[in-house]
């Protein structure tokens, strides 16, 4: 008899109502957000009250779910007023919030009765003891820290029925699942209050301490300056794994990322869960094309994290990039005239009359094209278009509808590999 699998939703990253909305059009069968308080994103553009209640329902007219990131570590007064606002929360229909500080799932659960707590990954769970020990104390799902192996996951699945989060694409912090005070000493940010300057990224000198003696630069000595940067990870290849294992939510990473990246990320996983679930074969034929399409928007080199094993020094960024995005986002479709086969563009980089483009939409849509009879606002014919957020018109052979994107290939950096398989990068 075959085993029935379960499909996991797709939770992506939502900074602001509209990389929300963006989200569920590309698939996401849920989101996470910041709010005003509480949370771990103070750059991310977190949402007032008034856009919190317009994203959930905007979520569940379309079958989708909210979740509110909380996951500060609250010092003495950080909680002050927290059980009011899990409340406000619940009472407009919010679908669980993320927390990692007893103290706070102590307050929502207590004073917001009937709002489900999700453990945060900063709570660093990595076996079924602790998934157990959440699940006694009412939470119903728990984000596993990203230092958690295949192995350890699976063993994870089948000791308990608390609900699996799992962490599939995005950025990798350099300390233990985000237990990290490098931002606190470096630029009195703190990290675990929202405040991370990501202090990992930057270039550091590297010295010689002999003991006894004098320090000495090696500044000059060595490749490149010296950071503690780890690569993106990305598990796209590795989806029937995620699904065999009983994850119940894939998680990407992002809330401070663009919708282009939002739109493509959500659109590529939604289309490997959809794959494999119909069968094995028909995810092994577009694999590929998944990869490359991921490829297409900005982010550092990819990894599968500690999934398969511990990080080594290939999972670092340092030396010349190995692989570079290959293209930019320039537009987004407002709306489409079928009968003039007129699209209106939101244009949001430099769009060039003559310039090939690749649209695409949800559903893993795309066709390429070029630029052509290139018009603004006003109507006027123009060559090229450098204002941003301007509202062009171009001619289309195709259909397209609202809400798919426009990205074309970069111009600048290229990679030239050599034989013994080192790069280098140069400029277009």
């Amino acid at each position: 008899m075959t085993k029935k699998l379960k499909r996991p939703e797709v939770l992506a990253p939502a900074g602001t109502l509209e990389k929300l909305k963006v989200a569920i059009d590309y698939g996401a069968d849920a989101v996470f957000v910041g709010g005003q308080q509480y949370g771990l994103r103070s750059r991310a553009g977190n949402f007032s009250m008034e856009d919190m209640r317009e994203g959930i329902n905007y979520a569940h007219d379309r079958g989708a779910k909210v979740y509110v990131a909380a996951n500060m570590v609250t010092h003495e007064g950080n909680e002050a007023g927290s059980g009011a606002w899990f409340r406000e929360l619940r009472d407009m229909g919010l679908d669980a919030v993320i927390v990692s500080d007893p103290a706070l799932i102590t307050t929502c659960a207590t004073e917001a009765p009937g709002l489900d707590i999700h453990l945060s990954t900063q709570a660093s769970a990595t076996n079924y003891e602790t998934l157990e020990f959440w699940k006694d104390l009412g939470l119903t799902r728990v984000v596993l820290a990203r230092e958690v192996s295949m192995a350890e996951l699976a063993e994870i699945r089948k000791r308990t029925d608390v609900e699996i989060e799992a962490f599939v694409h995005g950025a990798m912090c350099i300390s233990y699942s985000g237990r990290c005070t490098l931002s606190n000493h470096m630029s009195l940010r703190d990290a675990n209050r929202g405040g991370c300057s990501q202090s990992c990224r930057w270039k550091y000198d590297l010295f010689d301490m002999p003991f006894g003696q004098e320090r000495r630069s090696l500044k000059g000595e060595i490749p490149e300056e010296f950071s503690m940067s780890a690569v993106d990870m990305s598990m796209i290849d590795h989806i029937p794994d995620m699904i065999e294992n009983g994850v119940d939510s894939l998680k990407i990473e992002g809330r401070m990322k663009s919708i282009h990246y939002v739109s493509t990320v959500s659109n590529c996983y939604k289309a490997a869960v959809d794959a494999y679930l119909e069968s094995p074969a028909k995810f092994e034929a577009i694999k590929q094309d998944l990869v490359d399409e991921l490829w297409k928007v900005a982010q550092r080199e990819l990894a599968t994290g500690f999934y398969y094993g511990t990080p080594t020094e290939n999972e670092q960024l340092f030396g010349a990039r190995r692989k570079i995005p290959e293209y930019k986002f320039v537009a987004e479709v407002v709306a489409y005239d079928p009968e003039a086969q007129l699209a209106t563009i939101r244009q949001r980089n430099v769009i060039n009359e003559g310039d090939q483009v690749e649209f695409y939409g949800p559903g893993f849509r795309h066709f390429d094209t070029y630029i052509r009879e290139l018009t603004d606002a006003l109507g006027n014919k123009i060559d090229r278009a450098a204002k941003p957020m301007e509202l062009l018109t171009i001619k289309m052979e195709r259909p397209v509808k609202s809400g798919d994107m426009v990205r074309a290939r970069k111009e600048g950096l290229i990679n030239l590999y050599k034989e013994d398989g080192t790069s280098v990068t140069v400029r277009a």
